[in-house]
C-alpha cells in the first residue's frame, strides 16, 4: 500500500505492537494513524505546532507518544486520538527528535537537538 495524506515531508513511522495500525508523525505537524489492511485513515491527530520527527506506540498498543519541532511531547490515546499529556522542560531550539517507549510503557525517553537523552516517568 501507499499511505497518502501527510501534506508535508513523513519523519517518523513506527508500527503498533499487533501490527494492524501505523503511526506517522510529519512535517505538516500532525500524527496520523493509519489502518494496515486497507490504508485508510483512523485518526488525524493535531495539536503540535511545528513538525512531528517521531512517533512510537507504546508496547500495549494504547498509546502513542510523538516528538516535535515544537520543543514536546505528546502522550496520545489511540483508540481515538485524544491527548493525555503534554511533557514540556525544553528550552528554545531543543527539538525533540527521538522518543520512545519503556518496555512496560510507564516511561519514555526522548533525544533532542540540545544533545541530551531524557527519561520521563510520563504517567506520574
Amino acid at each position: 500500500h501507499i499511505l497518502s495524506g501527510h501534506t508535508l515531508d513523513v519523519y517518523s513511522v513506527a508500527f503498533s505492537p499487533d501490527g494492524t495500525r501505523i503511526a506517522s508523525g510529519s512535517a505538516d505537524g500532525t500524527v496520523r494513524i493509519w489502518t494496515v489492511a486497507d490504508g485508510t485513515v483512523e485518526h488525524i491527530l493535531s495539536g503540535h505546532t511545528w513538525s512531528v520527527t517521531s512517533v512510537a506506540f507504546s508496547p500495549d498498543g494504547t498509546r502513542i507518544a510523538s516528538g516535535s519541532d515544537d520543543w514536546t511531547m505528546r502522550i496520545w490515546t489511540a483508540a481515538d486520538g485524544t491527548v493525555e499529556r503534554i511533557l514540556t522542560s525544553y528550552v528554545d531550539s531543543s527539538w525533540v527528535m527521538s522518543v520512545a517507549f519503556s518496555p512496560d510503557g510507564t516511561r519514555i525517553a526522548s533525544g533532542s537537538w540540545d544533545q541530551t537523552v531524557r527519561i520521563w516517568n510520563w504517567a506520574d
